[in-house]
């Protein structure tokens, strides 16, 4: 049995005027996130944690900011290819487990509809993604709402 594991990291700050996509999922709130995509911070760490477990390098090495047909792409889609991407190489996903790190937006609401989006993305049952939403009691940058941080891990299997 080949059984992987990834580690996936991202953090990105608030800026006015731009949704706020964490998950797959938008929540009203009165800043998004800055990126080149639309900074769905948590929806990058788990294409960088499934990417790390396959040795495939990181998500700015498949979706460079320095390429312009990903300026403000849905990060949806940038799961789905990495997913692809897996599947090409002989791997199957077995687990997500990942935490949002953000003093604001109250995010347990949101947990169960994150969690079917990315298990419908990458293609296995809801009760194979886990999604903690946690804040760092003020401290921080998270702590200070300058920005939100997300932490995911999983496991692979190579079947191929």
């Amino acid at each position: 049995m080949n059984i992987r594991i990834g580690h996936g990291y991202d953090v990105h700050r608030f800026a006015e005027g731009r949704k706020l996509f964490i998950g797959g999922v938008e929540i009203e709130f009165e800043k998004g996130l800055l990126g080149h995509s639309d900074a769905d911070v948590l929806l990058h760490a788990v294409c960088d944690a499934l990417l790390g477990a396959a040795a495939l390098g990181d998500i700015g090495r498949h979706f460079p900011d320095s390429d312009p047909s990903y300026k403000g792409i849905d990060s949806k889609l940038l799961l789905a290819h990495t997913v692809k991407l897996l599947n090409d190489n002989g791997y199957r996903i077995g687990n997500i487990d990942a935490t949002v790190i953000a003093q604001r937006p109250k995010l347990a609401a949101h947990i169960p509809a994150m969690k079917g989006c990315i298990a419908e993305l990458c293609a296995i049952e809801p009760d194979a993604v886990n999604v903690k939403a946690t804040t760092e009691e003020k401290l921080g940058f998270t702590g200070r709402e300058e920005g939100i941080a997300a932490h995911a891990v999983c496991i692979i299997e190579k079947v191929k």
